[in-house]
């Protein structure tokens, strides 16, 4: 295929995801207020909590300006648009990627995107789960019986869960990526023996960098799972490196025999 024909491919395979998305948008208001209540959820939480320990804490969620509603709500159904419609996208993606790979890496993609799949859903969960826990965590710090209300705009607290959703997800994906670059030749197990220390202080602070919250436990929430992933990652890199007979002193004759293709 030419140029132009990888263009007029990709553009077919943008604009039927972009179709897709739009009407799962479309069908979300269908569930708006369902939705609403799932975003809200983790405030809802955190309010109670608060309120339990500190009897005179006032909290509102409200709408600031005109089109902050609009906003909320568009940002919402786009959003569980992009969630409904992941099927088809992720298809379209392969599609268009599937027909340059060989029979092997087309094997070897499956098994990354069948194992990236349940880790990126499971950082999200536990992204959600810990949320509310951060919520209260920010708001413990203002002062009592002082006339204070904490109020938390609606589209503003949507785009910090979104956030700290994708945040947790994406970290998640750091053992497949690590594998990954393992199976291609690029990092060794003995490598990332060397840097498991600075992986661990760089978990840290991405922790610190990435969650908006920026609370302690939200961090550790963070950082203690990608460390433990990575060391999971290493671990299944030095035994395939083991089973290969690649250490560090048959490293280099390991990269010259894939290069004349043995």
């Amino acid at each position: 295929m030419s140029i132009w024909d990888h263009l007029r491919e990709l553009r077919y395979r943008v604009t039927i995801s972009a179709i897709a998305i739009v009407l799962g948008a479309l069908v979300s208001i269908i569930f708006y207020r369902w939705l609403v209540d799932l975003i809200m959820a983790p405030w809802n939480r955190a309010r109670t909590a608060l309120v339990e320990a500190r009897p005179g804490a006032s909290l509102m969620v409200v709408n600031n300006g005109v089109t902050s509603s609009f906003t909320f709500a568009v940002v919402l159904c786009v959003v569980a648009g992009l969630i409904l419609s992941t099927p088809i996208w992720v298809y379209q993606l392969w599609a268009f990627v599937a027909p340059g790979l060989l029979v092997k890496e087309k094997k070897y993609a499956m098994g990354f995107i069948g194992a990236a799949t349940p880790l990126f859903l499971a950082g999200c969960a536990l992204g959600y789960y810990i949320w509310p826990k951060g919520i209260e965590v920010l708001l413990s710090f203002t002062p009592q019986d002082m006339g204070i209300t904490n109020m938390q705009d609606m589209a503003e607290f949507l785009k910090m869960e979104i956030q700290i959703i994708l945040v947790f997800g994406l970290s998640f994906l750091l053992p497949v990526v690590v594998v990954a670059l393992n199976m291609a030749g690029v990092i060794r197990g003995y490598q990332l023996k060397r840097a498991r220390k600075f992986v661990v202080f760089g978990s840290v602070v991405l922790a610190a960098v990435a969650t908006p919250t920026t609370d302690p436990f939200s961090m550790l929430s963070l950082a203690v799972p990608v460390s433990g992933m990575f060391m999971l990652a290493e671990l299944i890199c030095r035994i395939s490196d083991k089973r290969k007979g690649i250490t560090e002193e048959t490293a280099a004759e390991y990269a010259i025999d894939l290069d004349d293709g043995k």
